[in-house]
């Protein structure tokens, strides 16, 4: 089965979302943030990251799309560039801001 990590300050949503992919034999990983996600990415080479947009920054998961996604040989997350990243995010609920996947702003597969 897939290892799936979710990065996201909501953790009572990660909670429900580790219950279900769980129970269909996924391995879950959880990171409340973006610095603490990105440094899950090495240690456990998700197949799969579920990305907040907003978490203790307002551009929190940008910055962390627009890393992972860092076309730089040099990047150190270069080996991490192919790992499907779904956005899951209340944004448009709470702000006037709309947006979707992005090449350049945020660069994720869906």
């Amino acid at each position: 089965m897939a290892t799936i990590l979710m990065i996201d300050d909501d953790r009572d949503l990660a909670e429900v979302v580790k219950l279900v992919l769980e129970a269909h034999g996924h391995r879950f990983f959880w990171a409340p943030n973006g610095e603490s996600g990105l440094r899950q990415v090495r240690e456990v080479r998700p197949d799969a990251i579920l990305l907040d947009v907003m978490m203790d920054r307002y551009t929190e998961g940008f910055r962390v799309s627009q890393l992972l996604r860092d076309p730089a040989e040099s990047s150190p997350y270069a080996a991490y560039r192919d790992i499907p990243i779904l956005v899951l995010t209340s944004i448009h609920r709470t702000t006037p801001h709309r947006f979707g996947p992005d090449e350049d702003t945020l660069p994720v597969d869906a």
